[in-house]
This record gives C-alpha cells, structure tokens and sequence, in this order.
C-alpha cells in the first residue's frame, strides 16, 4: 500500500460517519443490551428480597462452586497450555501438522458432549473432579495455540544463554520466556475461564451444582423465579470481571514478527511429560468421548431405540435455527463492523462495546432475561422461534462482529474513493468493491454462528418453542433421566452438523484475497 493510500485511509477512520450507518450501528447495539437491561429490571423489581436471597447458604455454595471450579481449570489450562504450546513451538515433532490439528480439536466438542462420551464409559461418574477434568480438557486449546504462536514468534536464544549461565531449564524459562508470552497465556485462561463461569451442560450431567445449575432449577420452579434473575446478575458480574481482564490483557499482548522461528529441540526421553501434556488433551477431551459414543452407537438396541420422526426434527430444527441465526446474526454485524473497521469517535467506541456485551452473557442468562422480557413486553413472542433466534443474535454477534469487521479493514478506502470517482454511486461502490472482497469474511462470521447455534444448550433449553427440539436438547434430556443409548444417535448427529460449517470455514478462511 502506497503512503498516499495509506494517509487516505487514516483519513478514513477518522471522518464522521454517515447518519443512516451510525443510526443503524446504535440501533444494533440497542439491540444487543436488551437482554442484559431487563434483567437488570427484573432484578430490581425483587430489590427488597436481594439481601435475603444472596446471603443464603445456598447460593454462597452455588457461588463458591463456581468460583473454584473456575479457578481449578483455569489453573490447570495454565499448566497444559503452556507445556503443550511449548512442545509445539520448540520441539521438531513428526507430522507436526497433525499434532496442530489434534491441539486444537477438542474446540469442536462441547463441554456437555465430552461429559455425555465419558459418561457412557463410567456411568457413576459425578461430582467435582470429573467436572473439572472435562472442562480442562475443552478449554487448554485456548491457552495452547496462542502460547505456540508467542513462541514460534520469538528467539529461543536468551532462553540458551541462560541455561549456559547454569540456569536449570525451568528457572531458564520462567526467567527468560515466561515474561514475553504471561499477556497471551493469561488471556486465554480468562477466556478458559468466562467458558467455565457459563458451562451449563457439562456440569449438569456430571452433577456438580454451579450458578448456572442454580439458577436453571430456580427458574424451572415457578415458585421463586426472581432468584434465577437476582444468581443471574451475580453470574454476569463475574463474567464481566473475566471479560474486562481479558481485554486489558490483551491490549499487553507485544507485537511479534511475522516470520517464525523453526523448533530447536529434538525428541528425547527427557521431554516426555512435556510430551504427555500435548496427548493427554485430545486423549481424554476427544478421543475417549467419541470412542464411548461410537461403542455405544454401534449397540443393536441403541439402533432399536432410534425415533426416525424425532430424530429428522431435531435435526431439522438444528440446522433451520443455525441458518436463520447466522443469517440474522450477519445482518446485525454488518453495520457495527463498518463502524469499527471505518471510523473512529465516541459513538463507534459506544457502539463498539455494547454490540460485546453477548461476549460476557451466559447462554442461560441470555435465555432467562428474554423469558422474563417477551412476557412482561411482547408476549406473543414468547417461546417462539424469534425469541430464540434473537437469543443467538445477541450471544454470537461478537463473534461475528469481529470477522466482519476483519474483512472490511482489508477493503482500502481510496477504492471506494476511486470508483466513486469514475461516476458509481455510493451503493454501487459498495457492492462493486467492498462486497467481493470482504465476502469471505462474511462467510467465515455465518460459519462461525452455525457451528455456534448447534451447539448452545441453555438459551435453546429456555426459550424454544412448544414440542421443538434440537440435537443439543435431545442429548442433554437423555442423558438427565440416564438414557445414553437413546442419546447416542442425536450425539453422533450433532458432531456431523457442527463438522459441515466447520469445513465450510476452513475452505472460506482460505479464500485469497486480493492485496493492497
């Protein structure tokens, strides 16, 4: 990019943005808060039972549940993390290709699948320990892939030389390495953490109480739903407290340069329980639950127990919701990201933040506040398909959002600014110059929020309407009253339709674009 271009562009984030962009980027972020408002609301409205309510026993177990089990796995991820992103960066591994893949496979599992496959090899599994060990092994690929990237990109060197200086290998490395790749470990274990806050499924079939249990069981007993609000806020503040801390770390996160450094340290039996770190994860986070859910599949009477007419809807409903999320999901996304990747002020920094807001909802409270807001304001649209679709708009917009606005800071404004020049309107520009080339980002965001949807438990549980179902519901019902067989199919099922967006993403993230 030329330095003219690139003084056009700053120019660009710096102007005033049209008033229909700014007005529809407000409107979006409106939007995203209405869950989080009303609970707020509703809260209040229970004002005098709050003291009553959160000093009981009870909800201090709840709490202390949740803090603890959060913090155990955010340790934990911290340890294999950084032993696993360390292998990967500075061993020479075989195939290190497929050491990559399987580091970061345990993303595409959710939680409460890798519960229900270990469940079906140890039924009598429950409590703590398992809990903690299933949300471990979901969530240290968040630690591992950005510690490997910190360490791929930058020099061993000043580690060897303190070694050389007769530092042991350990104190070598927390000397030396720890301190330029602590931001990126530590963002990822706040993300590790905030996954933990909001996990619903794994610690409901594992049976260990948290928040989100809690606050599930208060709204399903019609007697004390002001409770499930009053846990709800409390979840959200902790949430929140991860998601700012998360965003300041990332803010530390040093630039590193482009090019990689190659692994410096063969294979040797004095690596072996950094080694067995990088295995372990996938073992018990992917391969042992699919290898109980593939055993328990291929039983003849799990295929005897098989309802094809249920079964076909729930696949139905999964993959109609996902397409109408993303669609939706897009839509809204598009422009807050034009904001973001365009302009620079107060507003955009305004719109910016509240269109966030979804990053640090639980599903369950996402959920819960549409219950309570579509009865109290709209209730024709309670348990309908656009509470919930909406419910999946506000969650994964972030997500989306974020993409978007990715593919959109690629499209040079002087592009924009020369076709407007050789007579194309603002419209035409628009669909002529920015569409092509910010459409596979477009397409990576819809992926993102189909694999999303199909995978989200707590929100669909609350909000979906009368005698619909989805994959996900399916398997947490069977799974509660211990049907694992009966689960089984909807399990493989769910694994196949959250695999077709992730192919699709993988060959959309690939697509060239054009430099400039």
């Amino acid at each position: 990019m030329t330095v003219e271009a690139q003084r056009t562009e700053a120019a660009g984030r710096t102007r005033r943005p049209p008033l229909a962009l700014a007005a529809a980027g407000a409107g979006v972020a409106v939007l995203a808060v209405i869950p989080l408002v009303y609970l707020v609301v509703r809260s209040l409205e229970a004002f005098a039972a709050i003291p009553e309510t959160l000093l009981r026993p009870r909800v201090g177990e709840l709490l202390a549940n949740s803090v603890v089990l959060a913090l155990a796995v955010g340790a934990a991820c911290l340890v294999l993390g950084t032993a696993s992103g360390w292998v990967l960066a500075r061993v020479r591994l075989p195939v290190r290709a497929a050491w990559l893949v399987l580091a970061a496979l345990p993303l595409a599992v959710p939680s409460y699948l890798a519960a229900y496959g270990w469940l079906v090899a140890v039924p009598r599994l429950s409590g703590f320990w398992p809990s903690w060990m299933v949300l471990t092994m979901a969530c240290t690929p968040y630690v591992t892939l950005p510690v490997a990237a910190a360490l791929r990109s930058s020099s061993g060197e000043l580690e060897s030389v303190a070694r050389s200086l007769g530092r042991h290998p350990l104190q070598a490395f927390l000397t030396v390495t720890w301190p330029r790749i602590a931001p990126s470990a530590l963002a990822g274990v706040l993300i590790a953490l905030l996954y933990t806050l909001s996990d619903f499924g794994a610690v409901s079939m594992l049976r260990f109480e948290t928040l989100t249990w809690g606050i599930h069981s208060a709204y399903s007993s019609a007697f004390d739903r002001s409770q499930a609000a009053l846990l709800s806020v409390v979840l959200v503040l902790l949430a929140f407290a991860v998601v700012v801390s998360e965003r300041r770390l990332r803010r530390r996160v040093p630039a590193t340069p482009s090019r990689s450094v190659p692994a410096s340290f063969p294979v040797r039996p004095s690596l072996a329980p950094l080694l067995s770190a990088l295995a372990i994860v996938p073992l018990l986070g992917v391969v042992v639950p699919m290898a109980g859910l593939l055993a328990r599949l291929l039983q003849a009477e799990t295929l005897r127990e098989i309802d094809l007419g249920r079964f076909a809807a729930a696949t139905a409903s999964t993959l109609a919701l996902g397409a109408a999320a993303a669609a939706l999901t897009v839509l809204l996304a598009l422009p807050v990201a034009a904001l973001a990747a365009r302009y620079r002020g107060a507003l955009v920094s305004v719109v910016e933040s509240l269109s966030f807001v979804g990053q640090a909802l639980p599903g369950i409270v996402v959920g819960l506040s549409l219950v309570f807001f579509t009865l109290a304001v709209v209730p024709a649209l309670y348990q309908g398909v656009a509470a919930l679709v909406f419910a999946y708009a506000v969650l994964f917009l972030p997500r989306a959002v974020g993409s978007v606005r990715s593919g959109l800071a690629l499209v040079p404004p002087h592009l924009l600014d020369v076709s407007r020049s050789l007579g194309a309107g603002r419209i035409a520009s628009w669909a002529r110059v920015t569409v092509p080339l910010a459409l596979p980002s477009v397409g990576v965001a819809a992926c993102l929020v189909a694999i999303s949807v199909a995978k989200e438990l707590p929100a669909t549980l609350l909000l979906r309407p009368t005698g619909v179902s989805t994959l996900a519901t399916e398997l947490w019902g069977r799974t509660e009253v211990a049907e694992y067989g009966a689960a089984a199919p909807y399990a493989a099922m769910l694994v196949l339709v959250a695999a077709v967006p992730a192919v699709l993403l993988s060959g959309v993230a690939s697509t060239p674009r054009e430099e400039s």
